[in-house]
């Protein structure tokens, strides 16, 4: 029972890792002693993160554009040349776009749709056969979903492709947990909220007071609240759990 949480020795593959939500989770699996592969489509924010990380652990940087079904293959294949097996893909990759309902442009859909939810598709597909040879039965590899409380809820703010795609996360989540489960692959979605980021930096520094006071907790999220989760998820301790959507939010989507 000792080591129920532990994920030594694990290979992570964590898109959008170089800030925010992603650079949360990498730095928790690399200080509880994952090798870690982050990846963005700076290279050169890539390879400060990891460097940076590295002073704690195992941090690798693997740039890719996984914005398109092209960049999620090579960022696998690139992969594949490292490691012959991977235990955890975290599907982390954002993008947000806010305008009012009258001016909201097409544009924004295609953004946010193939960075928040195509890239998810295809990544995973993409490194499935990595993913199955890091199984077991009785820990089996890991996908990771990133969605967020505002595919739970309504947001006040005026996202409309960002709200939508992360609904439509949480819903593919269930559907590759289904298809993935004979090849002893969990699927799984964290639904942050309020953390410190730079996609949440003027949505805090507008409404951060009011935030967290709709906050049962009276907190915005810290680091260790998003990479407790992620490893729960990642460890013996979530081998079990497939399917699942939680909100790591204070409460804030759940007690309205």
């Amino acid at each position: 029972m000792k080591d129920l949480f532990s994920i030594e020795g694990k290979v992570a593959l964590v898109t959008g890792g170089s800030r925010g939500i992603g650079r949360m989770i990498a730095r928790g699996f690399v200080v509880n002693g994952a090798r870690v592969y982050v990846s963005s489509r700076k290279a050169e924010a890539c390879r400060e993160v990891a460097e940076a990380l590295s002073r704690e652990g195992t941090c690798l940087a693997l740039p890719a554009d996984v914005s398109t079904e092209a960049g999620c293959r090579r960022l696998s294949e690139e992969l594949a040349e490292r490691e012959p097996a991977l235990h955890v893909l975290v599907n982390n990759a954002g993008a947000n776009w806010g305008a009012p309902f009258a001016d909201y442009p097409d544009a924004a859909w295609d953004k946010v749709l193939a960075l928040n939810l195509k890239a998810a598709f295809h990544l995973t597909r993409a490194c499935v056969e990595r993913l199955e040879k890091a199984a077991t039965a009785e820990d089996p590899a890991r996908v990771i979903n990133v969605g967020s409380i505002d595919g739970i809820h309504v947001p006040a703010l005026e996202t409309y492709a960002y709200s939508a795609s992360k609904a439509a996360v949480h819903h593919l989540t269930r559907v590759l947990a289904r298809r993935l489960a004979p090849q002893r692959i969990t699927v799984n979605a964290i639904a942050p909220g309020p953390f410190e980021s730079q996609m949440m930096a003027e949505t805090l520094r507008r409404f951060g007071d009011a935030i967290v006071d709709s906050c049962p907790l009276k907190r915005i999220g810290e680091p260790e609240d998003m990479a407790g989760v992620a490893i729960y998820l990642a460890s013996r301790a979530g081998a079990y759990v497939t399917g699942a959507v939680i909100p790591v939010d204070g409460g804030i989507a759940t007690t309205r």
